[in-house]
C-alpha cells in the first residue's frame, strides 16, 4: 500500500515516525508499507535465515537478519533477509551491534508474497546492488522459481530443484539446492 502524503516526506522525517506493522519503506520520497507475510513467506524466512547463520555466524564471517531496516542510497527498506560480512556489521561504541543499518546488506534475500509487486521488490534489490550488495536473491514460492541478481550481470533464473543455487564468495560453505528450499514448505 502506498500512502498518499499531504506534502513531500524527506528521508530524515520518515525515520522519525513510528514503526508499522508490517513495514513501511521508504522509496522515491514515498512511504510503501510492505504486505503482511503469508504462510509460504514466513516458513522461508524462518528457515532461511538460521540455516545461513549456523554456516557463516560460528567462524563470524557473516550474520544474517530478519526484518532489518536498511537506509542507504536515499532510501530506507526492510528486506526479508539482509547478510552482512562481519566485518561490515554496524556496530556501536561497545562493540555491539548498532540498531541503526546505513549500510547495503552484502547480500539481500527477498522472498515474494502474493500480494506483493515483483517489479518493487526487484527495484529494491538492484538498488542494494547499485549500492555494494554482492547479491541478491528474490525467491517466487508461487511459482517454484528463484532468481538471483549480481552487479552488472544478467539475471539468473532457477527452477531446477536439483541446482544448488549461487551464493557470494563470502557464504561458499552454505550450499542449498532449489529443491531443498522449496521442502521447507512440506
Amino acid at each position: 500500500m502506498v500512502q498518499a502524503l499531504p506534502q513531500p516526506l524527506t528521508l530524515a522525517e520518515f525515520l522519525k515516525l513510528p514503526e508499522t506493522e508490517p513495514a513501511s519503506e521508504y522509496i522515491d520520497g514515498k512511504i510503501i508499507q510492505k504486505p503482511m507475510p503469508q504462510g509460504k513467506h514466513s516458513a522461508l524466512q524462518v528457515e532461511l535465515a538460521p540455516a545461513i547463520n549456523l554456516i557463516v555466524k560460528p567462524q563470524k564471517i557473516a550474520r544474517a537478519f530478519t526484518e532489518l531496516r536498511c537506509t542507504f542510497g536515499g532510501r530506507s527498506t526492510v528486506p526479508d533477509i539482509s547478510v552482512y560480512t562481519w566485518d561490515r556489521i554496524p556496530r556501536d561504541r561497545n562493540g555491539d551491534i548498532a540498531n541503526i543499518f546505513e549500510v547495503a546488506p552484502d547480500w539481500t534475500i527477498e522472498i515474494l508474497s502474493p500480494d506483493q509487486s515483483h517489479t518493487k521488490v526487484t527495484k529494491n534489490i538492484l538498488h542494494c546492488l547499485k549500492h555494494g550488495t554482492q547479491m541478491g536473491w528474490l525467491i517466487d514460492p508461487d511459482e517454484r522459481t528463484h532468481f538471483v541478481y549480481l552487479p552488472t550481470q544478467e539475471i539468473q533464473v532457477f527452477d531446477d530443484p536439483n541446482v544448488v543455487l549461487p551464493v557470494p564468495a563470502f557464504a561458499s560453505q552454505f550450499q542449498l539446492s532449489l529443491g531443498a528450499l522449496l521442502d521447507w514448505l512440506k
